[in-house]
């Protein structure tokens, strides 16, 4: 009987916990993210969100999710079970050119031998971007990464592609911003939870 009055409030507490992480929003830019999703049945926390600048132009936001919150891209990238990248368009862009943007990311941020596992990946995603034209303010896409399943994109809230098998996918990906040279260093630190949200940096 103790045994399973402790087991009930330990459940408890953790539903309450993830709960109250769930009931809290952040909003970047106009555009609200949950403190909680589940990707695989599996509930995971808002990391950080922030915004892409490009110049002074506002280009799209971004927030991570992670089964547990993390500071450090290396810390990030070895937090175990399900992530998510999930982004927000804030301005119409030309899809296959943020697909080539990304690809350039990847491979200036991840190590050679990482990132040539990650190719095959990599070209799912260039295509899934030129098939779709372009992205239009308000449009979104989810990268989620599933231990023993692989990483999936979703246009929108739906799925796009199959699963890419290669776990080295989606670490190249994530380095992308969260890598030595990220594609903007304050949305780097938003990201991490550093920041709530970002200004115009240099990149």
């Amino acid at each position: 009987m103790i045994r399973r009055l402790i087991s009930f409030s330990v459940t408890a507490v953790l539903f309450g916990a993830v709960t109250l992480a769930q009931a809290q929003t952040t909003e970047v830019a106009g555009v609200k993210y949950e403190g909680g999703q589940q990707v695989a049945n599996t509930p995971l926390v808002l990391n950080g969100a922030g915004i892409r600048y490009k110049a002074i132009f506002k280009v799209y936001t971004a927030g991570l999710y992670l089964t547990k919150k993390a500071a450090t891209t290396e810390a990030v990238l070895a937090t175990p079970g399900p992530k998510r990248i999930h982004i927000v368009m804030l301005r119409e862009i030309n899809a296959s050119e943020l697909g080539k943007l990304f690809t350039r990311g990847m491979e200036d941020n991840a190590p050679r031998d990482e990132f040539s596992k990650s190719i095959p990946g990599t070209l799912k995603m260039s295509e899934l971007f030129f098939q779709r034209k372009k992205l239009s303010a308000g449009d979104s896409f989810s990268v989620d990464w599933t231990p023993g399943v692989g990483t999936v994109i979703l246009i929108n809230g739906k799925p796009s592609t199959d699963a890419i098998k290669e776990p080295e996918f989606f670490s190249a990906l994530l380095k992308i911003w969260l890598g030595k040279s990220p594609a903007d260093s304050m949305l780097k630190d938003a990201l991490l939870g550093i920041k709530a949200s970002n200004t115009p940096g240099n990149n």
